[in-house]
């Protein structure tokens, strides 16, 4: 483990640390995907950590640059991409938190490596998702952690609409966005954040309802898709459900 200091100066932490080249070995999410499948008569989504993300989340003792390293995640990634199409997975999400706290560096080099993860999907292979969010605490209701802008969804939602995602994720519970952001995208789905994933308090119907007829106003109706702001691992089982249930 190397200390480096990560997400943007605002943590600091002890990490694995790549020494050698960035290879795909042996599946490790196939087996997990397909135990939690049988669970549900309703597709599971895979979700999978992106190149960037990941870069900023070990210590490099082998590459000379973060595009490099991400260059042979994404290679690695799409390995076990397609071993999750193969095994009958219709819907692949490539987490991608960094975007929001490197918006150049995701226009640089990002998105380029993102959608390099998802090379050779044909159509109807499987629905192409990214989440892009802005940083949690670690721990519910933590107050003045630090949160990556919410300016940077605007610098890169061109460049996202323009490439092979069909759907990007994005919070807008925990802070309202400009809503005009949703007009940037001409032709991406997109997943709405509801819900606060890292407060107790919890949201009334209405509070959604009027959101939801907010966002509409600048994006069409087949393209936006409610959900939580991101993963409910803060929330206690029960409220985690009774949040989901005021949403639908």
């Amino acid at each position: 483990l190397t200390k480096k200091v990560a997400r943007t100066g605002n943590y600091e932490c002890y990490l694995p640390t790549i020494t050698n080249k960035v290879e795909a070995k042996d599946s490790f999410l196939v087996n997990e995907w397909l135990a939690t499948q049988k669970l549900s008569s309703k597709p599971v989504k895979a979700t999978l950590p992106g190149p960037m993300t990941i870069t900023d989340t070990v210590a490099n003792d082998y590459y000379t640059s973060d595009n490099q390293l991400g260059n042979d995640l994404a290679i690695a990634i799409n390995v076990e991409i397609k071993r999750l199409v193969e095994a009958g997975c219709k819907y692949i999400q490539v987490d991608e938190p960094l975007f929001a706290r490197k918006p150049q560096e995701a226009i640089d080099y990002g998105i380029s490596n993102l959608e390099k993860c998802f090379n050779g999907l044909e159509a109807g292979d499987a629905e192409k998702i990214t989440h892009i969010c802005c940083g949690y605490p670690d721990k519910l209701d933590a107050v003045d952690y630090p949160k990556a802008p919410l300016s940077s969804y605007q610098r890169i939602a061109k460049l996202l609409d323009d490439s092979i995602v069909d759907t990007i994720s994005i919070e807008d519970a925990h802070r309202y966005n400009d809503l005009s952001l949703l007009e940037s995208y001409k032709k991406t789905k997109i997943i709405l954040g509801l819900i606060k994933i890292a407060s107790s308090v919890e949201e009334t119907i209405d509070e959604i309802r009027i959101r939801i007829e907010k966002a509409l106003n600048h994006i069409d109706v087949n393209r936006l898709i409610a959900a939580p702001d991101c993963g409910l691992g803060h929330l206690p089982r029960n409220l985690a459900r009774k949040k989901l249930k005021t949403m639908v």
